[in-house]
Parts: C-alpha cells; sequence; structure tokens
C-alpha cells in the first residue's frame, strides 16, 4: 500500500480535485490511503475568524465565515453529481463553526485549545468534499476522522503524536478498509488527545500526518503532492534558474526544509527514517512529471552541495559577558534561559564571553532578553535572514567554504554569522533580509550552473596550490 498526501492548493477548487481524482484513480493498484489539506488559505482564514471573534469583531468573523461558505459549497455543487450525498455534513460543520465563533466573541478570549478546535474545520471540510468526490467517480473512498486515529499529548497547536495508541488506531481502522479494496481518506494535520479533545500537529502537519500513517502501515512509499515539480536547487521565486532534484537523501531533505524549503514540513520525515519508506514529493498540476524521491541512501551529486535555502524573518541577539564569568558557567546559563522561555535557536556561534543566536521574528524575545541582560550587555538586530547551503561531504572538500564567502563579497554581501562544522552537511550564515535574493542567485549561478560551478573548482584548485604547507584548510581560515 502507499500514502498519498494533497496539500490545499491541489484540492482548492472543483478542477483541483477533478485532477485529484484522476491522479488516484490511476493509483488503485497500489492500494492508496489518502490524507488531504484544508483548502488553499482556509486554515489561515479559520485563525483569522477566531482572532476577530476573540477581539470583539464577530460581525467581521462571521462575514469571512459566509465566504468561506460560499466557498466550499459552491465546490460542492460542482464536484458532486449529487451534492447532498456523501456531503451532507459540510452545512452542519459550518454551522458548527459558526456556534464556535459567537462562543469565543461572547468569552472575549481565544485559548490554544479553542483555536485547534477551530483550525479543525478546515481538513474536516476538505476531506469530507474529497472523499464524496472520489465516490462520485466510482471510487470506493470512505471517509475516516483523523481524530479516531492519531493520538497526541495536550500540546495544543503543536501536539506530539503518541506513536504506540497511534499506530495501534490506524491499523484497527484501516487495514480492513484496505482489505475490502477500499480508498480510506483522511484529514491531515488534525489529531485527538486520548481523552478526544482536538489537537493539532503544527502547521505543515499534514505532511507529518501522512509519515506517521505510511510508518503505522509500513508503506511501499509515501507521496506528498503539491503544486511544484518536487525539491528544487532553490526557492524558484528567488532564482529561477533553481532546477528540480531528482533524488535526496533524508538528512539533507530535512536540513532544507527546516531551514526554509517550504515544500516539506521539517517533522514530516522523521516517521519515514525511522521505517526506512521513500518518499516522492510531486505535482497534482503536472502528475506526469518525475518529482523528487526522499530516501535514506541518495547517489553523491554532482556537484559541490544538493540545494540552497533561505529562511527569512530572523533576528540576531548578541549576548557579551564579562570575562569572570567563564565560559562554562556562561554558556549554560545562555542555554537555561533560551530553554525557559521556549525560544529555539536556529544558528548559534560562540566565542568564550560572547554568543549570537539567530532567532524566527515569530518567537517572543522580550522577556527573553530582559533575562539575558542578567548575563551581559545584549544587542537586538532584526531583519535578518539565515542562507543554508545543504550537501553531502561538505567538511571533506577543502576550500569549499572559501568558494561560498568569495561569492558574497564579490557581490558586496555582508555576513554576520557563519555556522560550520555543527553538521557535516551544511553551512548555514546569516546576512541582512534585503540581500537574500541577490545572494541565492549568485550562489546559485557559482555552484549550479555548470561554466560557473567549473570556474569555481578552478579557483579553489588555484588557492590550493598557494597554500603553504601545513597551513590551514581554507575553509578553516574563511569559517
Amino acid at each position: 500500500m502507499i500514502v498519498m498526501k494533497f496539500g490545499g492548493t491541489s484540492v482548492e477548487d472543483e478542477w483541483a480535485i477533478e485532477r485529484v481524482s484522476q491522479i488516484v484513480h490511476s493509483r488503485l493498484p497500489e492500494s492508496p490511503v489518502i490524507v488531504v489539506s484544508a483548502m488553499a488559505g482556509v486554515t489561515d482564514s479559520l485563525l483569522s475568524m477566531a482572532q476577530a471573534a476573540a477581539a470583539g469583531q464577530i460581525q467581521a468573523a462571521l462575514r469571512d465565515l459566509r465566504a468561506l461558505r460560499r466557498r466550499h459549497l459552491a465546490v460542492v455543487e460542482a464536484s458532486l453529481r449529487e451534492p447532498r450525498r456523501g456531503a451532507a455534513d459540510v452545512p452542519k460543520l459550518l454551522d458548527e463553526l459558526q456556534d464556535i465563533l459567537r462562543g469565543i466573541a461572547a468569552l472575549g478570549e481565544l485559548t490554544r485549545r479553542t483555536t485547534d478546535h477551530v483550525l479543525s474545520f478546515g481538513e474536516l471540510l476538505s476531506s469530507r468534499i474529497l472523499a464524496a468526490a472520489l465516490v462520485a467517480r466510482g471510487i470506493k473512498a470512505e471517509l475516516v476522522d483523523s481524530r479516531d486515529c492519531l493520538v497526541t499529548d495536550a500540546a495544543h497547536t503543536c501536539a506530539v503524536p503518541l506513536y504506540p495508541q497511534t499506530d495501534e488506531r490506524l491499523r484497527a481502522r484501516l487495514q480492513p478498509l484496505l482489505l475490502a479494496g477500499k480508498v480510506p481518506v483522511m484529514g491531515g494535520f488534525i489529531a485527538a488527545t486520548i481523552d478526544s479533545i482536538p489537537t493539532t500537529l503544527g502547521r505543515g502537519g499534514s505532511d507529518f500526518s501522512a509519515a506517521i500513517v505510511g510508518a503505522a502501515l509500513d508503506a511501499r512509499h509515501i507521496e506528498i503532492w503539491t503544486d511544484v515539480e518536487g525539491m528544487m536547487t532553490t526557492d524558484p521565486r528567488l532564482c529561477d534558474r533553481a532546477r528540480r532534484i531528482d533524488v535526496l537523501g533524508f538528512d539533507e531533505a530535512s536540513e532544507m526544509a527546516y531551514f526554509g524549503a517550504r515544500v516539506l514540513h521539517p517533522a514530516t520525515l522523521i516517521p519515514a527514517v525511522k521505517k526506512n519508506i521513500p518518499v516522492f514529493v510531486l505535482n497534482s498540476r503536472r502528475p506526469e512529471s518525475r518529482g523528487t524521491c526522499i530516501r535514506a541512501r541518495a547517489p553523491r551529486s554532482r556537484t559541490s552541495f544538493r540545494a540552497i535555502a533561505a529562511k527569512t524573518g530572523m533576528q540576531v541577539i548578541n549576548l557579551r559577558s564579562p570575562r569572570r564569568l567563564g565560559a562554562n558557567g556562561f554558556l549554560r546559563a545562555v542555554f537555561e534561559t533560551l530553554e525557559r522561555h521556549g525560544c529555539a535557536a536556529d544558528l548559534v556561534s560562540t566565542s568564550e564571553v560572547s554568543v549570537s543566536i539567530a532567532l524566527s521574528l515569530a518567537q517572543p524575545v522580550h522577556g527573553l532578553v530582559g533575562d539575558l541582560k542578567q548575563l551581559g550587555d545584549v544587542e537586538v538586530e532584526d531583519a535578518k535572514a539565515i542562507i543554508c547551503l545543504v550537501g553531502k561531504h561538505i567538511r571533506g572538500q577543502v576550500g569549499i567554504a572559501a568558494s561560498v564567502f568569495d561569492t558574497l563579497a564579490a557581490a558586496n554581501i555582508n555576513v554576520h554569522m557563519i555556522s560550520q562544522g555543527a553538521s557535516e552537511i551544511n553551512i548555514g550564515f546569516v546576512i541582512e533580509e534585503r540581500d537574500v535574493p541577490e545572494a541565492v542567485r549568485q550562489l546559485h549561478q557559482r555552484f549550479f550552473e555548470p561554466k560557473n560551478r567549473a570556474k569555481g573548482l578552478q579557483v579553489i584548485s588555484r588557492k590550493l596550490k598557494r597554500q603553504r604547507p601545513g597551513s590551514l584548510p581554507l575553509q578553516a581560515e574563511v569559517g
């Protein structure tokens, strides 16, 4: 069997659902399980409605809900030959959502638990519509409520799966359907606690859901269907010469996802890695495309790097402490402070008495900065970005870091932080957010476009010849 996950753009309207139906039909001999996201833009809209209701703007929330209702009912009408058959729950769910919004407005507050409840409606609606559309086209689809199968802790909005209970429930619910020749259809992203209280796996969690299902059922492979050709050498919106990557290693794909590649959720691959299940990233608008295969072992890349990822919306906290504190106590105090405030550092650069930390702007740091000031002088720099070059065997390529930073220097791009050596498969650094497009274009040209790649190797070779015997390798001089 296989797991097929369809993202929001793959089910955004009736034409998209028709394409998905054809793709699923082509996979019927492989016994698919379908995991589907909310329609494109719906999760953001639901969150906006809930926040508006909590702020006392109930009429604005209900106006947005009416637009959401029209959109879903229009897709039901256009996609189903008998609109009431199979999708009768859609109007009921929309009525239930309206009641919840009114309740939020009456209380004047929005808890994380209630947020999860509101956000669950996107996948509840899309999974019902897709299941009904598949049935209308002669496919023996059956709706399965993910909240009955995916069991998590109570960390609302970013719940963690409880795998033993989840695996047991998934096998008990889905295996009989597969044996009967049916196609289970589930909403991604949503789950529930052991007490059946709705939770979500965090934004992008539908990919995670698909991997959880695939691992529980020992799937032959997992397919992530989206609106791009697969994993690219970089974001095509930043560099129009980006090209598709045929095969990636699990570790490379995870690094890319964490550092800004938006095709995959960073946690997606964890269950797949444990079971060594290949993951394919495919384009629902061009199902004939080969996409990208992500697997445990990938052939060595013909280029120095496999891809360039960019993560914007970052800030850098620079902390300098008096030398008398001592390195051990200083660093311990810094990381304890980060943990206490629930802040995750994307990059860290340290010396004996100073540390620079790159954090997402989405993380609240006001209290963090206040506590760090107890340790020393603090400076906060906003409007930063992380560029990460990902690829195997970087440590074994003498002069590769020099080539990276020579390229940036030639483009007059300043580097604020460098992290090399913490991971064997990436070089990460912080630059000004405004410099990201130019940095990505220049680095892509240097390392991924044949003429410039050859020129870059020649430069490295010449610099190595100029090195004195016994001197440090070039990447140590730069990094």
